[in-house]
């Protein structure tokens, strides 16, 4: 039996670190939303009672250490499954860029040996399970627009922005999202205005949403990565919108409602990064 699964990448609309934990993470509160950027995950069932992963990228593993890995043995151990499974990744999404792109993977593992081995568990068991495996997890489970707070476990549903373009433009760098953690000092932190963010997107306003993105993180991957400011300011430039850093970056986002804009911007970030997307939101 063969299934194949969807899995989309993210965008932070807003993420907010709030405090530090006991359990050495830290409490957040992000705005999520999918895009029209996916990896395509195949699911293939074997008797044998093993996990094997396959992939076409030298910057992922294809062993254990691979998120997605790491789901499916989660799954079996937890649900007790003795058939096997071999899962074929089809990557689109960027490596290490804040788009949640192991995440998703790991994510679409679990809705998809769900269905393989019809096991009829909801999407909320399966975020729950998520949850064990990484913050943008629980969310990517879900997919479309939410906020997650606590550790990323809790997540609320919320209306999706009004359609438009996103231009993506990631750095020749990856960014350890720990690394970026470890870095954080809560007193110099500037934080989104998470609240005003909800209401326009629960009144559909385009504009005022773009002026309440905001990411805690931004300053500090940019501190390390100044290559990172100089694509939001070239964003900003060339006429995005809204404009803001993915995750923990290196990615940069730009919004726009006209396609021939959209297009605009596209074409002048090729100037600066190799890889440059144009896609449409999802959430």
């Amino acid at each position: 039996m063969v299934l194949y699964e969807k899995a989309p990448a993210k965008i932070n609309l807003s993420l907010d670190v709030l405090s530090k934990r006991d359990d050495g993470y830290h409490n957040v509160e992000m705005i999520m939303t999918t895009i029209d950027l996916s990896d395509r995950i195949e699911f293939h069932e074997m008797k044998k009672d093993r996990i094997t992963i396959s992939l076409e990228s030298r910057f992922v593993p294809n062993d254990e250490r691979n998120l997605a890995y790491k789901a499916a043995a989660l799954f079996k151990e937890r649900y007790d499954i003795k058939a096997g499974v071999h899962i074929k990744i089809e990557k689109n999404i960027p490596v290490s860029a804040g788009l949640g792109g192991g995440s998703t993977d790991a994510a679409a593992v679990l809705r998809g040996l769900n269905r393989l081995w019809s096991m009829n568990l909801s999407l909320s068991d399966l975020a729950n399970l998520g949850a064990e495996l990484g913050t943008d997890v629980p969310f990517c489970v879900y997919g479309g627009t939410g906020i997650a707070s606590g550790r990323g476990e809790i997540v609320k549903s919320l209306k999706a922005p009004p359609a438009c373009w996103v231009v993506l433009a990631k750095p020749n760098i990856g960014v350890s999202s720990g690394m970026v953690f470890q870095q954080i000092k809560l007193d110099e932190l500037i934080h989104p205005t998470t609240k005003e963010l909800i209401k326009t997107l629960e009144e559909g306003d385009f504009s005022r949403m773009c002026t309440n993105l905001g990411n805690s993180l931004e300053n500090i991957t940019m501190e390390r990565h100044p290559e990172v400011r100089q694509i939001k300011e070239a964003m900003i430039q060339a006429g995005s919108t809204g404009t803001l850093m993915s995750g923990s970056g290196p990615t940069v986002y730009g919004l726009v409602m006209q396609e021939n804009k959209a297009h605009r911007i596209y074409n002048s970030m090729r100037g600066f990064c190799e890889e440059v997307f144009l896609v449409r939101l999802l959430g």
